[in-house]
């Protein structure tokens, strides 16, 4: 710093810090220009035509030279946010430790942000040098050295359809290694989420981990309990979501970063039945996500917890608790504990609790029980995660079966398996109740009353009161059947009323 400000005082200019970027053509590197997105090439355009520098940058490019249409298109100019949110009718600016804008098309979304520059030694930093806040912006040079992984600071104009790769990018990517960019240990502690990060791409992209970088995690992993919940979750989202899901969550176990995320992950991944039951969950979410099919964050974690609920389920029943109390105290418990590491939404712990308490229900096949799980907003989600359940052994197949032949059956044939199910005897496949204890249906926190195993439930709207806070439901008394309103969800208009009524 001392010798910096001498030399600015005397007017002699510092040296270049930075090499020139090798610049590759469209022969060199191979990028074919229709998966740019069109309104990628509209904001650079955009932003090139005032007068400004544009690009398209980070993982874009790298999923381009791979040959991979990109998710994101991710922008990096010199403008400034302010110059950025004054070319575009629907531009944003958010972000406190580094300022961005996001640029709005309709549903699609941009991120644009400017050059960051090297970060400043009074910039704000923990106690453990994780910095805070940095609005340093900086040439194009000063941003590619910021950028964590060398396959990740290529920049593609559209325009010129060059790429410029400022620390051997291309270089890595053939030999299919994954590089960070400056000294390893500085670089993770200034940001722990990038050990995360590695680990991701390495097992999205199938590449090799350069020893350098690798050497520092598993002494370093403890830093990533210094970064904010939110940031963490956030990450653990797309590493679940990327396609590979299975395959970074043993990464993450090999490099010993699970323990702060995920920290009775290696119980599960020891157990048969917990590592076969997560690993069907994962692969079927890979397929999802390869077929381009939506993908719900709630039933994600629901299975990577489940055999933690399940232990602990069991563990309340054995000390004399209710099957459903226990299953809402159990999910309770696992739900606090992982929430203060991943910082759950409220809306995805909501979702895992719906599924979860679904479970017990499915064993109720007699007079209206099934219909009325039927009608559950995420019955979807509750049927998928018992063929989960009878799939990796854990419930008899059977159950499965019965489930699936109603689910895709007409109305007649329900009512015959219900009839069947019914003078078969209802629920005679439950374990008989221990001394002591009650029915297990008693006080299902669903809001259902006691019912003996061959009664229905008594019909009264279920709207799931009781099941976010562990404890039953009080009893209902039961009374007639009402009539049904037109326009109660899930519900049709008695057979002798015109529709038009």
């Amino acid at each position: 710093m001392i010798k910096k400000f001498i030399r600015k005082i005397l007017g002699v200019k510092d040296a270049p810090d930075h090499h020139e970027p090798e610049i590759l053509g469209p022969e060199q590197h191979g990028i074919d220009p229709r998966m740019v997105s069109s309104n990628a090439i509209r904001v650079t355009s955009s932003l090139q035509e005032a007068g400004f520098e544009a690009f398209v940058v980070g993982g874009a490019v790298r999923d381009l030279l791979l040959g991979v249409k990109p998710k994101d298109f991710d922008i990096a100019t010199n403008a400034t946010p302010e110059q950025v949110k004054r070319l575009f009718r629907r531009a944003f600016i958010i972000g406190r430790r580094f300022q961005i804008v996001h640029v709005m098309f309709g549903q699609d979304l941009l991120e644009v942000t400017t050059f960051r520059g090297t970060t400043l030694d009074n910039a704000p930093k923990d106690e453990h040098g994780r910095v805070l806040r940095d609005n340093t912006f900086g040439s194009q040079a000063e941003d590619a050295e910021r950028r964590d992984f060398t396959i990740n600071a290529m920049y593609y104009n559209p325009a010129t359809q060059q790429v410029l790769d400022y620390h051997g990018g291309m270089r890595d990517m053939r030999a299919r290694l994954l590089r960070i960019i400056g000294q390893p240990e500085a670089r993770y502690r200034e940001d722990p989420v990038r050990m995360l990060r590695v680990v991701r791409f390495a097992a999205k992209l199938k590449f090799e981990i350069e020893p350098t970088t690798a050497a520092p995690i598993a002494v370093m992993a403890p830093l990533i309990n210094n970064v904010p919940a939110a940031r963490v979750f956030d990450e653990m989202l797309k590493l679940l979501m990327s396609g590979s899901a299975l395959a970074c969550l043993l990464q993450l176990r090999k490099a010993g970063l699970h323990h702060g995320l995920l920290p009775l992950l290696d119980v599960v991944l020891e157990q048969p039945l917990g590592f076969k039951f997560v690993t069907l969950a994962l692969e079927s979410t890979d397929r999802r996500i390869a077929s381009g099919k939506t993908v719900s964050p709630g039933f994600l974690f629901a299975s990577l917890l489940w055999h933690q609920v399940l232990e602990k389920w069991n563990a309340y029943q054995a000390a004399g608790e209710m099957v459903i109390p226990a299953l809402h105290l159990a999910a309770d418990e696992v739900l606090e504990s992982q929430t203060e590491k991943l910082a759950l939404q409220r809306k995805i712990g909501s979702d895992m609790r719906d599924i979860w308490a679904m479970q017990p229900r499915f064993e109720r096949r007699n007079g209206k029980n099934p219909y009325k799980l039927l009608e559950h907003l995420r019955f979807r989600a509750g049927y998928d995660f018992l063929l989960l359940r009878c799939a990796s052994g854990e419930i008899e197949q059977e159950l499965g079966d019965w489930w699936t032949a109603f689910y895709e059956a007409d109305e007649i044939v329900r009512a015959e398996m219900v009839s069947a199910v019914s003078s078969a005897g209802g629920a005679k496949r439950k374990k008989p109740p221990r001394r002591g204890q009650k029915h297990a249906d008693e006080g299902d926190a669903t809001g259902a009353a006691s019912v003996e195993p061959d009664e229905e439930e008594p019909d009264f709207d279920e709207d799931l009161q009781g099941e976010s806070n562990g404890t039953p439901a009080p009893k209902r008394r039961r009374r007639g059947p009402r009539r049904r309103r037109n326009g109660d969800e899930g519900g049709a208009p008695p057979s002798d009323t015109p529709v038009s009524e």
